[in-house]
């Protein structure tokens, strides 16, 4: 009896001292540091992680003694210089990797890499969803040289994510600070990114490294910032206001993803009536066809509780993505915009009609869906791609292939609903019959490949149609 008291004491104090230990490792590299990052208005990564796990939900963090103890010359690196929990996220099991800015500005040390692949490993073995809260400085350059040539590297992180993709495990990537060099390829080779406005920041180069190499002066927002990559470059998916937003942006990404089996798993929870009577889409839709309308007001009155999450919202306007839900189904609707909308790279944008940007918003969108086994709804009214020397010069065919590919490619349950113009290409980009939506639904009032071909031809002479009275 003594003896097993002796070895309760003993372990009591084992287990003390570890948690001791954990709990000046959760400090990061110290209180005064995680204080700086709050006055950024930015959370700690570890707050970062508690706000979007589920709360009471199991967890459990993976390598947090990594780290421990080494390069003391460089200042140390608790936990690696980045978090990794594995929790639930919206009812949905997941993986979550996130970089600690207060490890030199989350530098990435030989160890850091060696946790983000384990990390993946795992994800790969067990097919679970990864996300990623990026907040990095790059790599920590007086270590480049054991981070950078070997196989089991640097470089494997970004062939893990296409790997990771291929077969078909979700990846999401919160941009929420710095996000340099080649680290910037891990957020944009996710399925999903998400930047947060002011703090979050994207480019291979910083303003300094720029100005000393091509001479421009620029600063860091400019450059790599959020409004940069949602309404220019359309590098990221979704523009967030602060951390939380962005955060919350990710819950409801996860809640709409399907299950992660061999079965439908398609995901459904208990209906919400829509909020606008079903009858506001008699005056939506204009009679003459050729009027501009916005179909965001189509959109919000079909879906449950009128609530949708736009994809690429300043990108690629002429085409709306959306995550939502139909009699509690999640599903994802690709709707053609009739507004005239402004892009901030081209200008002015005529509505129904395909530009390259929205081509490749739309086709990334299919291949998101497909990711997460969500069912894909396509509002079509499209008078085609665009033409002309300018669209030609930009890649208007690369991009309008892609989208087509993207289509032909699809596995999961497509839905069309034909609301108004169904021109040539626009109509196979658009999910037409040639690829295979399960039903095609036909609204009174629609032109079909070119204005003489009208909707009593249309539907008569193809009995795939379905009306709406």
């Amino acid at each position: 009896m003594i003896e097993r008291n002796r070895n309760e004491d003993k372990m009591a104090l084992m287990v003390s001292d570890v948690n001791k230990r954990l709990s000046k490792i959760m400090e990061g590299r110290g209180k005064a540091r995680q204080e700086k990052e709050r006055a950024k208005g930015k959370m700690t990564a570890r707050e970062r992680i508690d706000f979007l796990l589920d709360k009471g939900a199991d967890r459990i963090e993976i390598g947090a003694f990594a780290g421990d103890g080494m390069y003391p010359e460089h200042g140390g690196c608790p936990s690696g210089g980045v978090i990794v929990v594995m929790g639930w996220v919206s009812g949905k099991q997941c993986l979550v990797v996130a970089n600690d800015a207060t490890v030199k500005a989350g530098a990435w040390f030989p160890i850091t890499g060696k946790k983000n692949l384990r990390a993946q490993e795992i994800a790969l073995e067990n097919n679970l969803p990864i996300v990623y809260l990026v907040d990095s400085a790059g790599v920590y350059l007086p270590m480049q040289d054991e981070i950078f040539p070997d196989k089991e590297h640097f470089g494997r992180i970004f062939r893990n994510n296409a790997k990771l993709s291929a077969q078909g495990t979700l990846q999401i990537a919160a941009i929420m600070g710095s996000c340099v060099a080649g680290g910037a390829y891990l957020p944009i080779m996710s399925d999903e990114s998400l930047i947060v406005d002011k703090t979050g920041t994207i480019f291979l180069a910083g303003s300094y490294l720029v100005k000393a190499a091509i001479g421009e002066d620029i600063d860091n927002e400019t450059l790599g910032g959020a409004t940069t990559h949602s309404e220019i470059s359309g590098v990221t998916d979704y523009k967030a206001k602060d951390d939380a937003d962005a955060l919350n942006k990710i819950k409801s990404i996860l809640s709409k993803m399907g299950k992660q089996n061999n079965t439908a798993g398609f995901d459904r929870i208990p209906t919400v009536a829509p909020i606008h009577d079903q009858r506001n889409l008699y005056s939506i839709m204009p009679e003459d066809r050729v009027k501009p309308y916005d179909v965001k007001e189509v959109i919000a009155t079909l879906v449950d509780g009128g609530d949708y999450l736009e994809f690429k919202e300043d990108f690629g306007k002429t085409i709306v993505c959306a995550y939502a839900r139909i009699d509690g189904w999640a599903v994802g609707i690709v709707a053609n915009q009739r507004m005239i909308v402004k892009s901030k790279k081209d200008g002015m944008q005529l509505g129904g009609v395909i530009f390259s940007d929205s081509a490749d918003k739309a086709a990334r969108f299919i291949m998101n869906c497909n990711q997460k086994n969500i069912p894909l709804i396509f509002l079509q009214d499209v008078t085609g791609f665009m033409v002309g020397s300018r669209s030609e010069h930009g890649g208007i065919i690369k991009d309008g292939a892609k989208m087509v590919n993207a289509q032909a490619n699809s596995v999961v349950p497509k839905f069309t609903i034909i609301t108004g113009n169904s021109y040539g290409a626009g109509n196979y980009a658009m999910c037409g019959k040639a690829y295979d939506p399960r039903l095609i639904v036909v609204c009174p009032i629609v032109v079909a490949v070119g204005p003489t071909w009208i909707r009593s031809c249309h539907c008569r002479r193809h009995p795939h149609c379905v009306w709406i009275r």
